[in-house]
């Protein structure tokens, strides 16, 4: 978990906050519920643009094509996505809906293809409204606007109960940068890279390559370390579009501000991944799992994720009990060599294992701790250096009412 230092957030800040973008979302008629289902980020120019995608074998058709677009130039000027409508597992109409989708967006800017970027979410299987969602995008290229991007944040949305935004302000070269984004997710969430999409727009400007070596690194200690029920999506994605009309020097690990953007980025990045989690499907409490002591990070992230998964941990939570052998018992199924007798547990500043042992504690105030809204295990496995952050969700009767009625 990372603190603000060089940056300030921005209050009221949107997708659209960053110098050259414009966003909206409008109802085209995909969702049963008179709800915004297709939206749309545009930026005024093409704009440097990195991805990162499920590790899912089963990949929805959309990705395919904005990882095709992104391979072009590496370059966006838009993003197209819909709810309601995964446009998974259909078959070859299925990709050629994605592609229509993207030709029709593209003829309606006046831009290239390739510098259009789409995608979907909502139920698997089922044929994409094709004429539905050209009447849309015929809407939409009405409604995009410097003040669309509260319309683009509820066209994104399913399952989600909050829009999830954040933005951040910096100094680059003595210029002010934005660095903004917005996400939705809150069931199928286990990301390795649930239903997850995420969008980060900057005006900063970028030497090449650079982009997306920060998206990935990002991606990797915040909306990789999420889960919510262990489910991988088909359409998980994260693209973040860079349009340089901050007018800094392009940025770069040698950049002397190089840093401090990097945790701007991070931060954002951050801030969507524990919305995601927060708003976890039936969810009450926000789970934050803090391992420390491992091997290296990548024990140390595989054990943490695998503590805040464990469905028997989140029913604890979920429970108020403070039930600290799910979490040893969890940490020891990670599939990392830890040692079993050196582990200390903290629930909240209420310690109860040291060394692997158990220590006396008030139930009453653990339980007071765990009645909160947000709920912090610690974990010192004392055998290295490394560390990592994940955060997760309770288990809820509501969890299961969701997603047993998904489809209907």
């Amino acid at each position: 978990m990372i603190g603000q230092t060089s940056f300030t957030v921005v209050a009221g800040g949107t997708v659209t906050t960053p110098k050259g973008f414009r966003a909206g979302g409008v109802y085209c008629g995909i969702k049963k519920v008179e709800r915004n289902d297709l939206g749309a980020i545009v930026c005024d120019v093409p704009a440097d643009a990195a991805g990162v995608f499920t590790t899912n074998v089963v990949m929805a058709a959309p990705l395919a094509v904005t990882k095709e677009s992104l391979a072009k130039e590496g370059k966006l000027q838009a993003m197209l996505v819909n709810s309601g409508n995964a446009n998974a597992c259909t078959g070859e109409q299925g990709d050629r809906d994605a592609r229509d989708m993207r030709a029709s967006f593209a003829a309606a800017l006046g831009v290239p293809e390739h510098y259009v970027g789409v995608t979907s979410t909502g139920v698997i299987g089922v044929p994409m409204p094709m004429e539905k969602v050209r009447g849309g995008i015929e809407d939409l290229g009405g409604k995009l606007s410097a003040a669309g991007g509260e319309d683009f944040c509820q066209a994104i949305m399913t399952t989600d109960l909050v829009k999830k935004s954040v933005c951040v302000e910096l100094t680059v070269n003595g210029k002010p940068v934005y660095v903004a984004g917005a996400a939705k997710g809150s069931g199928m969430i286990h990301p390795n890279m649930a239903t997850m999409l995420g969008f980060i727009t900057t005006d900063a400007a970028f030497q090449p390559g650079c982009l997306q070596s920060l998206l990935s690194s990002a991606t990797d200690v915040t909306f990789n370390m999420i889960t919510v029920d262990g489910d991988t999506s088909t359409n998980d994605m994260v693209v973040a579009m860079a349009s340089g009309l901050a007018g800094n020097e392009p940025l770069s690990p040698n950049h002397p501000d190089w840093a401090d953007y990097a945790a701007a980025f991070r931060f954002v990045s951050e801030t969507l991944a524990k919305e995601i989690a927060r708003d976890g499907e039936g969810a009450t409490k926000l789970i934050e799992v803090n391992v420390v002591g491992a091997g290296s990070d990548y024990d140390a992230r595989a054990i943490a994720k695998t503590i805040v998964g464990s469905n028997l941990v989140k029913s604890a939570v979920y429970g108020s009990d403070a039930n600290w052998g799910r979490i040893i018992a969890a940490a020891g199924r990670a599939g990392v060599p830890i040692n079993p007798n050196t582990v200390d547990i903290r629930l909240g500043g209420i310690t109860v294992l040291r060394q692997s042992a158990p220590l006396p504690f008030d139930e009453a105030a653990a339980k007071a701790y765990l009645d909160g809204k947000e709920v912090t295990i610690h974990v010192d496995l004392h055998g290295g250096a490394g560390k990592a952050t994940a955060w997760g969700c309770d288990l809820t009767y509501d969890y299961v009412k969701i997603n047993a009625s998904y489809r209907t």
